[in-house]
């Protein structure tokens, strides 16, 4: 597994070894061990998600405050995504910033996000399905989430892109509005 600090540094690209021969290819989309090796982390998954998206569906900007906060090992086994990762880190000399990374089937890449990041991601092809591992579990009472479109941020989505967002998402606050990590 190759590991890629993006310009968000605890933001991380894995690629994971792909074995290939005239029967097709192999890949261990998670192990523990090349996980820690690669990345210098040892963190526990606790659950897993899977979410199916039509096309231009945007889901987020997530997050959990502590003590409930994520971190998600993302990736894409059908279509493709636009995945973001927003550092709400109040203390970070980062903080407000974000990093994007196209993430899909065919090119198997994941994003590592980290607890104190907020998560989000746009569905670039119908019928994508996005697999992501959390380090925590859900909590809805610690569940927030920040605008899609804040202009302090001025996340590159797609040109064009015209969302099609849950209730919650469209009614989510700006990231100077929202409960953040101190």
């Amino acid at each position: 597994m190759k590991a890629t600090r993006l310009a968000l540094p605890e933001v991380l690209l894995l690629e994971p070894a792909l074995f290939e021969d005239e029967r097709g290819w192999f890949t261990e989309s998670f192990n523990a061990r090349s996980f820690a090796a690669a990345t210098g982390l040892d963190v526990t998954f606790v659950q897993d998600n899977h979410s199916r998206s039509a096309r231009n569906v945007l889901r987020g900007l997530h997050y959990q405050l502590p003590p409930a906060a994520q971190g998600k090992l993302v990736r894409v086994i059908v279509g493709g995504i636009l995945d973001v990762a927003v550092d709400i880190r109040k203390a970070s000399p980062t903080y407000g910033r974000w990093v994007a990374e196209r993430l899909s089937a065919a090119n198997r890449r994941q994003l590592y996000v980290p607890a104190g990041f907020a998560h989000g991601f746009v569905a670039l092809e119908a019928g994508t399905e996005v697999i992501y591992k959390t380090t925590g579990h859900y909590d809805r009472a610690a569940e927030r989430s920040i605008r899609w479109d804040d202009p302090d941020l001025a996340i590159a989505w797609p040109a064009g892109l015209a969302p099609l967002l849950s209730a919650k998402d469209a009614a989510a606050p700006l990231l100077a509005e929202a409960d953040t990590f101190d």
